[in-house]
């Protein structure tokens, strides 16, 4: 059983960064694509952004596409999320969750392990 941890949310004013960290362990995540998504209370969870268990290929939700960039270090087996240039609709609790699979998807039902998440608030 794979187990991520986020951190660095925080608030920020808009138009700051913020960078997320997601730590796995129990399990090596390096052959596996992972990915963030987003929810704010009474919604459903959106996708952000996605990698490929080599980071060679990430794709991204269009409403970040620009901003947000996402990274991993497989030694360390970690994922990043850098978001540049925030803005109010981007508040949101920030969760990472991995796949079994190591080639990407933006599909909330082809993760199989969750994070809790780490909010993310941007004021105006």
């Amino acid at each position: 059983q794979t187990q991520l941890v986020e951190s660095g949310g925080g608030l920020v004013q808009a138009g700051g960064s913020l960078k997320l960290s997601c730590v796995a362990s129990g399990r090596n995540v390096g052959g596996y694509a992972m990915g963030w998504f987003r929810q704010t209370p009474g919604k459903e969870r959106n996708f952000v952004a996605a990698i490929t268990w080599n980071g060679q290929i990430t794709y991204y939700a269009d409403s970040v596409k620009g901003r947000f960039t996402i990274s991993r270090d497989n030694a360390k087996n970690t994922v990043f999320l850098q978001m540049n240039n925030l803005k109010p609709e981007d508040t949101a609790r920030y969760s990472c969750a991995i796949r079994r699979v190591s080639h990407y998807s933006d599909s909330e039902a082809d993760f199989v392990s969750w994070g809790q998440g780490t909010q993310v608030t941007v004021s105006s």
